[in-house]
């Protein structure tokens, strides 16, 4: 009986992905899938495109403007910022309160690449940029550039492979699924204006 009513309770009150989202620019975008148990600050500034999934627990952003291009898979309980308040609070005290502009307070805008991966835990900093196809593994911290096809790992993340490698060795294997592949990455390349 109380594993149904444990089960039962969960059903109800636990975590759901909802599909679909409406961007601040109004457009429908039906295969992106977010769910119920996500924290999105200031959505309307959330720049997504569809395909996109953003897991349970994860905090996102958006107040200096966030871009997580289509494809972006945010795994479970990641942040990812587009401000940061630490420093200047840290350097102002209690001044900081009320301040308009305080000393150390950092605003900038966050940008994930089509078809990227977040992998658990993960931290991506204020004006961080990561290209296309990366994959930040698990309990990273990722500040600054990430160039297109890195895997990227630590705290501080570092290069440590590239995607492209993985890639080759599965369509090696399974060679007709290779036009979907080259498709994505050539519509999301830098200029190619979808």
């Amino acid at each position: 009986m109380k594993e149904t009513l444990q089960r039962w309770w969960r059903t109800l009150f636990g975590p759901r992905m909802f599909y679909g989202w409406r961007r601040g620019d109004g457009q429908w975008l039906a295969h992106t899938r977010i769910s119920s148990a996500a924290r999105i600050e200031s959505p309307a500034l959330l720049d997504i495109g569809d395909h996109v999934y953003i897991g349970p627990f994860n905090f996102l952003d958006a107040s200096a403007g966030l871009e997580i291009a289509e494809g972006c898979q945010i795994s479970t309980h990641c942040v990812v910022l587009s401000h940061s308040s630490h420093q200047a609070l840290r350097l102002a005290g209690r001044s900081y309160w009320g301040e308009a502009d305080p000393p150390g307070y950092v605003r900038a805008r966050t940008r994930i690449g089509a078809y990227s991966f977040i992998g658990p835990h993960s931290v991506i900093a204020p004006g961080s940029r990561i290209g296309r196809g990366v994959l930040v593994r698990a309990y990273s911290y990722v500040s600054g550039e990430v160039p297109d096809f890195a895997i990227v790992a630590g705290q501080p993340a570092r290069i440590v492979g590239d995607t492209r490698e993985a890639d080759e060795a599965w369509f090696a294997e399974h060679p007709g699924q290779r036009a979907d592949y080259d498709e994505w990455v050539r519509r999301s390349a830098p200029g190619a204006g979808d």
